[in-house]
């Protein structure tokens, strides 16, 4: 089955939020293809983040592009629906989350966006058997979830090569995303294990480059010539 493209999407997580429009607008002029929201309640994870008026702000600045949010909250319905509303095009949460796993998947296409599953590091997959049909995202987490700036679990390498082998077996197009410690010296081996979406936050805000017209190009051209030597 032939792989999709690959997707490089900056988390605005690690952006300078005193000038997030600009920051966003930068990211994507630089080559980015979608820009991802890390959410988180203090809850289920132990920090407080952004919710869907960020969404609804930066889509009324002018931002066109996907919008990939990842829900690390309990309860999720609630706010699947009010980031749907807000503008984004994929919500994605962690099964362990929703008391009805189908019914939280369903709803979040039910309002037009397309729906994903994440899996923590030590998180098992049994969920994905019954949904495969139900998710257009698969996101494995490659950092324990809650904090930026972490390093790579080498582990997500295999647990990769499992979700790839299910997404090509299952004959649908599912996107396979990694979140966590993705940087230019590891992407290729990366993408190599499975994945063709790369989120990766304090990796390309933290290589701001003012010499840059759009402050980004030097870091996204670096991990478009690595994914590009990729054997594949």
């Amino acid at each position: 089955m032939a792989r999709l493209p690959d997707f490089i999407s900056p988390s605005i997580l690690s952006a300078d939020f005193a000038s997030l429009g600009q920051e966003v607008d930068n990211v994507l002029k630089s080559g980015a293809d979608v820009v991802h929201f890390d959410v988180m309640d203090n809850h289920y994870v132990p920090n407080l983040t952004i919710g869907p008026l960020v969404c609804d702000a930066l889509r009324k600045h002018g931002v066109t592009a996907e919008i990939d949010v990842h829900l690390m909250v309990q309860p999720v319905d609630q706010l699947i629906t009010d980031f749907a509303k807000a503008g984004a095009s994929y919500v994605t949460f962690h099964p362990e989350a929703s008391k009805h796993v189908d019914r939280s998947l369903q709803l979040t296409r039910d309002l037009g966006c397309k729906s994903g599953l994440v899996f923590n590091p030590a998180t098992s997959l049994n969920e994905l058997e019954y949904v495969m049909d139900k998710v257009d995202l698969i996101m494995l987490m490659s950092v324990n979830p809650g904090f930026g700036g972490q390093s790579f679990i080498p582990s997500t390498l295999t647990k990769l090569k499992q979700v790839r082998k299910m997404i090509d077996d299952s004959g649908f197009d599912i996107r396979l995303e990694v979140d966590g410690g993705v940087k230019a010296n590891n992407i290729k081996e990366i993408k190599e294990a499975g994945a063709d979406m790369f989120v990766a936050g304090s990796a390309i805000f933290g290589a701001r480059n003012e010499s840059d017209e759009n402050h980004y190009d030097s870091i996204i051209t670096e991990f478009r010539s690595e994914l590009a030597k990729a054997n594949v």
